[in-house]
């Protein structure tokens, strides 16, 4: 049993999906510090100086001044600013991965194309059917193909 699951594992397939699993989790996080560090606080100050991270509508009651103290005092929040952040993390990930198998599309090789073939047949020029090449003479209305 120990072996068939080394034999499973050391797979190809097992490993390459292994290695895309993590290098995709790490990517999830390069892209998450891109949304939160870089894109949304410019973002944010061009509209008129709107912290993403920190919209949210308290359904509690109380008043807060930041989403972080709305949750410390345990309040019910509805967080649509950090909706917004990971939709648009969602959306720059849809459009790495767009770009990633259009790139790796490119570099397939295309498979050969076979070289065309020779004509194997030709037309009588009389009875216009289809006769061999090699043929002197049309074997349906039986004309004589001088150099044809």
């Amino acid at each position: 049993m120990f072996k068939e699951f080394k034999d499973f594992v050391l797979r190809g397939n097992v490993m390459d999906l292994a290695v895309g699993f993590i290098m995709g989790a790490a990517f999830g996080k390069i892209v998450t510090s891109l949304i939160n560090d870089v894109i949304m606080p410019p973002t944010g100050r061009l509209l008129s100086k709107v912290d993403f991270a920190n919209l949210f509508i308290n359904l509690s009651g109380g008043t807060y001044a930041s989403l972080a103290e709305a949750k410390k005092a345990g309040a019910a929040t509805l967080n649509y600013g950090i909706f917004i952040n990971t939709v648009v993390e969602f959306l720059i990930i849809a459009l790495a991965v767009f770009v990633m198998v259009k790139w790796a599309n490119k570099l397939r090789r295309k498979p050969a194309e076979a070289p065309a073939a020779l004509p194997t047949v030709k037309e009588c020029p009389f009875c216009f059917s289809a006769i061999p090449i090699k043929a002197v003479r049309c074997p349906n209305c039986t004309s004589e193909l001088k150099g044809k």
